[in-house]
């Protein structure tokens, strides 16, 4: 007797950083990550919180997220070994095939720099605006390049504890290195900290009363870039998430401040939480959610169909 068996095989696209480079743009993924984070708000999305595992000498991280208005569903996962960061994200479809193996260390960089724009579109002060941004990494850079997507920024001045480091980023990103990160701050409208500081890099009294702070560089609950006085002194913290910045963040926890009482850029985003006015400056807390790297690479997924680019792979449907 012979049995037929069916075989149902799915195909996903393999996309690889060179691929992402190229296809990636900064505006496709503000959009995304923009109108994913809505969602969140309107309980259309789902975020699970990062989590860590500690292998010999490294960190393995997994976090994910679902987002029902795009029909997708996935996971980023990336090892911190030997001072080197390996990243991927695994997208799902609507019928729960894998459709997409993508390798996320520049888009990564796209999805946090996207979420502070998205952040400062919603929460910074009108007109040509002064930027302020301590820290000159990669990071740094796409931070820069998103801002510029959404705000009309008369000044951009940069710091980093590294006279010719940020000398070198200052001229590839058309802003003016100052020597200090009293000179980089104050004064400035909006203020971004993306750095791998463990303590504040800047005091309370360098922030002006209207100033947008966004403060990107942390992740862990152990370490801060801004100081206690600063946060209670805000009109209000806007998080990415509560449960989120109830694990990772230290600038929020080490100043003892009650997670519960802030506002999620979510409910912002969706017209459901008002941020309050008054002279005070506003604080965005982006520690980095799995449904960033959901939206980002689906939008990225999307050109790479439109445009022929990719491998197929091969998995059993």
């Amino acid at each position: 007797m012979i049995t037929h068996v069916l075989i149902l095989v799915a195909m996903a696209v393999l996309l690889r950083e060179d691929e992402v480079r190229a296809l990636a743009s900064m505006g496709q993924v503000i959009e995304a990550v923009a109108a994913a984070t809505a969602d969140l708000g309107r309980e259309l999305a789902q975020n699970q919180p990062r989590r860590r595992v500690f292998p010999a000498s490294g960190v393995l991280n997994v976090m994910s997220a679902s987002w029902a208005t795009a029909g997708v569903f996935g996971l980023k996962t990336y090892s911190v070994m030997a001072g080197r960061a390996r990243f991927v994200v695994l997208l799902y479809g609507p019928d729960g095939s894998l459709s997409g193996l993508i390798e996320a260390d520049h888009l990564g960089a796209l999805r946090t720099g996207a979420a502070s724009a998205v952040a400062a579109r919603a929460l910074a002060p009108a007109g040509p605006l002064s930027v302020g941004v301590i820290g000159t990494g990669k990071q740094a850079g796409t931070q820069i390049d998103a801002l510029r997507e959404v705000l009309q920024i008369a000044e951009l001045r940069v710091y980093g504890r590294d006279q010719g480091r940020r000398e070198a980023f200052a001229g590839r990103h058309g802003a003016r290195a100052v020597d200090s990160a009293r000179a980089c701050v104050e004064g400035c409208d909006v203020v971004v900290t993306m750095t791998t500081a463990r303590e504040p890099v800047l005091e309370s009294d360098w922030i002006g009363a209207q100033t947008l702070v966004i403060a990107a560089g942390s992740n862990y609950p152990n370490r801060r870039e801004l100081p206690a006085d600063l946060v209670h002194r805000a009109r209000a913290i806007v998080v990415d998430q509560r449960a989120t910045a109830e694990l990772e963040s230290g600038d929020l926890l080490l100043a003892d401040y009650s997670v519960e009482r802030a506002l999620e850029l979510g409910g912002v985003l969706a017209g459901l939480d008002l941020v309050p006015e008054g002279p005070a400056p506003l604080i965005f807390e982006s520690h980095g959610l799995a449904l960033w790297d959901i939206a980002a690479a689906h939008a990225v997924l999307l050109e790479a169909g439109a445009h022929g680019v990719g491998e197929s792979v091969a998995f059993g449907g």
